[in-house]
């Protein structure tokens, strides 16, 4: 692993293989309920997974609704499944329990039992109303931050045996395993092993519930295990004295190329955009592989005479390399200023407004029980006929967040640094 100053160096790595992988988890046109406890109802890593989906896929015509509810396990996961998941008629889910199930303390069989059963009643569920399901186990615990009600390091090794049957579970009935735990303990050591006190990569405020960091690493997890692909879009070029035909693009389109004497201009359209990079999620980028898997936002330009040159979209400056550098490929997903990277913020935003109804509608209406000493007449079926009437408004955000997300044409320019 790569020590914490890497973290700043968050253009320069080596272009990946351009083949996207099959059988991604997420389909155009799915309708996807996030279900879990606490850590989903964060809504971090879950609007994480979103900010990839709408940025990569603008014109896929997702809808997210998420049903995390703190302090839940896998037995109330099952006993509200039907209300809480099939009722809003999904086309996927994503179910995260396990944190609490185990107890926070050594491995007891009784209850790994009940979690296991229940996560197979609520895959039995998802199967027989055609839903598919991408079963996670959750994300391992930090023992540096171990709060005072349990010993982490302990616990680490709970979650381990406790996780264990997730994957036979997940093939026995059908569906996807993403290994959130063992992905994110490989990077807890290394963070263990580069910032022992956790003073620069704290992915969990408390051990367990994430920061936006934690987010990030959860979300980054989830994703490469369920096969996402790496590429954003990737624009070649030969300039200089070795003008002239070159590697294809991948997911963009280039126009009105112009080799000038000491670099180029081009008119890029693409398929799709980065993630922004939110400023504190810098500190996970090393642990998170430099974000290659999963946002890399390509250019190559051979042919530059040796030296510096600085690379603006839109007459504004995003990066500067070296001629090798650029030879050799650069990722510009990992910017955090510049006009596309302001594009994709503004996604973020309209993301962040629509859960705001998303939310509402999950604790104030399905969630919502008086005092036992009021009687409500038919509260079920108000409860369905209002949360019916709310979904065509999140609906309504979500149709406003993919027309946000549309990629526009830039002007780009590679010149030599002054």
């Amino acid at each position: 692993m790569r020590p914490l100053v890497a973290a700043f160096a968050l253009f320069v790595t080596a272009a990946p293989l351009l083949a996207q992988p099959k059988g991604f988890f997420f389909q155009p046109n799915d309708r996807v309920v996030f279900l879990g406890d606490s850590i989903t109802e964060q809504y971090q890593y879950s609007t994480y997974l979103e900010l990839y989906l709408t940025t990569r896929f603008p014109k896929a015509n997702f809808v997210f609704l998420n049903a995390g509810i703190g302090g839940d396990t896998a037995f109330g996961g099952a006993n509200r499944f039907q209300l809480h998941v099939l009722d809003d008629k999904p086309t996927a889910v994503t179910i995260n329990f396990g944190m609490n199930d185990a107890g926070y303390q050594e491995f007891k069989e009784p209850a790994n039992k009940t979690y296991r059963e229940k996560t197979e009643a609520m895959l039995k569920q998802a199967k027989a109303a055609n839903v598919r399901v991408a079963l996670c186990s959750p994300n391992a615990v930090d023992p540096r931050v171990s709060p005072g009600f349990s010993d982490f390091k302990r616990y680490l090794e709970t979650q381990k045996q406790f996780y264990a049957p997730l994957k036979e579970i997940a093939e026995k009935n059908g569906a996807n395993f993403a290994d959130q735990y063992a992905v994110t303990r490989k990077a807890i050591e290394a963070m263990t092993k580069d910032d022992p006190k956790a003073e620069k990569a704290k992915p969990y405020y408390d051990g367990f519930h994430t920061s936006p960091p934690g987010g990030l690493l959860m979300a980054h997890a989830i994703l490469t295990e369920l096969k996402a692909p790496a590429v954003v879009s990737e624009a070649h070029f030969l300039t200089g004295k070795i003008r002239g035909k070159t590697a294809p693009n991948v997911g963009c389109k280039v126009e009105d190329v112009n080799h000038t004497d000491d670099g180029l201009t081009f008119t890029r359209t693409d398929d799709a955009l980065p993630l922004p990079v939110q400023k504190d999620w810098r500190p996970m980028l090393p642990y998170t592989n430099q974000l290659n898997d999963l946002n890399y936002y390509g250019l190559t330009v051979a042919g530059l005479e040796e030296g510096k040159y600085d690379v603006l979209i839109d007459g504004v400056k995003v990066a500067t390399f070296t001629a090798k550098e650029l030879a050799a490929g650069v990722n510009l997903g990992n910017a955090t200023s510049g006009p596309i990277y302001d594009h994709a913020q503004k996604v973020f935003e309209a993301i962040n407004n629509k859960n705001n109804l998303v939310r509402s509608r999950f604790f104030d209406v399905l969630r919502f029980n008086p005092p036992g000493w009021v009687k409500i007449d038919d509260l079920a079926g108000q409860k369905k006929a209002e949360a019916a009437k709310r979904l065509p408004m999140i609906e309504k955000e979500q149709a406003k967040v993919f027309e946000v997300a549309q990629p526009k044409p830039h002007k780009w320019e590679v010149k030599a640094a002054k």
